[in-house]
């Protein structure tokens, strides 16, 4: 389960995290990370905590099945909260093929999707390099 003081809950958050922050999405879901103000100065001197919300409407299923998408991804940024920046607002939107995905096609997704927002994971490159560089075997070397 996610902490208390881990989870959005006012509707300005979500507004701030889907408006202001940055996106990745992938096939069955999206995340929205908007990185928190991380000032040594603020008042108290202690970083605010990562908080995360989760937006599953009824085009992933009925009931039983968006809540189990729920717990799901409740569980997932759990053990992630630590990789973010301090401060920081996730919004993590499940589309419709969430329902019937299984555990570890989600927590792949969700792993992808926060690798490219924390600008871990290149975005096009294909695994073999760019085959226009000069030393990729395809490539010219001019």
């Amino acid at each position: 389960m996610l902490p208390s003081e881990s989870r959005l809950r006012r509707r300005e958050d979500f507004a701030t995290a889907v408006r202001r922050g940055r996106r990745a999405g992938r096939p069955l879901l999206v995340v929205h990370l908007r990185s928190g103000n991380t000032d040594p100065h603020t008042p108290g001197g202690i970083a605010p905590p990562v908080r995360a919300g989760f937006v599953v409407s009824k085009a992933v299923g009925g009931a039983v099945v968006r809540n189990r998408v729920k717990r799901r991804l409740r569980h997932l940024m759990r053990d992630r909260l630590d990789v973010l920046p301090a401060g920081s607002l996730v919004v993590v939107r499940a589309l419709p093929g969430a329902g019937e995905a299984d555990h570890e096609q989600v927590a792949r997704d969700l792993d992808t999707a926060l690798q490219r927002l924390l600008g871990g994971a290149p975005r096009s490159n294909p695994p073999g390099g760019d085959p226009r560089s000069p030393g990729h075997p395809g490539g010219s070397a001019q």
